[in-house]
């Protein structure tokens, strides 16, 4: 049997200042050197950061890169949403990240979409097989799904919709990312499933960030950071220490690649590349 071959990428964020703009630069030219499968670019909610996100994407290609916008539709309207996939087709993308989106602080309604499998049904309908599609993945659950089997049906729905392939949000338990794709197997669907890697860095944001986005931090690792106080050397070493091993055991056991968000960074990715060998 022929192995796929496996997908590594890097998230960005679209920066919002020329200092920002000139350090996502060097970010990418230190990361560009592993030869990922593509950068990609996240969309504020909304629609908050849409020029930036295609700005970016449109450097990354003129760099010689390959480059994936995301497209959020929470508080979108159907027009908006296909002025936006005719701009990104008319600049000759063909790789998506479709996403439902957080609902702006503020915002009453949810817009005309209100799930992402609507989305994703709006892409083929306006766009037939142009665009490769990747949708989101929550193998420890959405903070918001009313249930495990209600959040694995919503999964189903995305990828029946003409989702291609799925990234996952970032996790620290790997037994967490196979058994939902055991379960999503179980169902009939064999699209990649990427796990999505958060290396660690500020571990008291990323605990904030984690309480608010439904990722699990292990007690044990909560533990043994905040023994650290403010020693960020020792924090970062158990941070590569644990993120590497989790890489590891993700790759050993079949994961089909890795998909990293940077944070606009490169050095903690830079360096668990490299220990993993790729």
């Amino acid at each position: 049997m022929t192995q796929t071959p496996r997908t590594f990428s890097f998230e960005f964020f679209p920066p919002k200042t020329p200092e920002g703009v000139a350090k996502l630069r060097t970010t990418r030219q230190q990361l560009a050197q592993f030869k990922p499968q593509f950068f990609s670019v996240t969309f504020g909610a909304g629609g908050t950061t849409r020029d930036g996100t295609l700005s970016t994407v449109l450097e990354i290609r003129s760099e010689g890169q390959a480059a994936a916008p995301h497209l959020s539709c929470v508080g979108s309207t159907r027009e908006n949403i296909a002025a936006i996939l005719n701009e990104y087709r008319g600049n000759g993308i063909r790789h998506l990240v479709a996403l439902r989106g957080d609902i702006p602080s503020g915002m009453v309604g949810a817009g005309e979409f209100r799930y992402a499998n609507e989305l994703v049904e709006f892409i083929r309908a306006e766009h037939g097989d142009h665009f490769h599609i990747e949708v989101a993945a929550y193998p420890e659950f959405h903070p918001q799904a009313r249930s495990a089997d209600d959040d694995l049906d919503n999964f189903v729905r995305k990828v029946r919709a003409g989702a291609d392939s799925a990234i996952t949000q970032y996790f620290f338990n790997a037994d967490s990312y196979f058994r939902f794709v055991d379960e999503i197997r179980a169902r009939g669907l064999d699209i990649p499933i990427v796990p999505g890697i958060m290396p660690i860095s500020n571990f008291g944001q990323l605990c904030r960030f984690s309480d608010m986005c439904g990722a699990e931090v292990p007690r044990w690792l909560r533990l043994r950071m905040q023994a650290y106080y403010d020693d960020t050397a020792s924090i970062r070493a158990l941070g590569l220490d644990v993120v590497t091993e989790l890489c590891d055991r993700l790759l050993q056991g079949g994961a089909p690649g890795l998909h990293f968000y940077t944070l606009n960074q490169a050095g903690l990715v830079s360096t668990i590349w490299q220990r993993l060998g790729l």
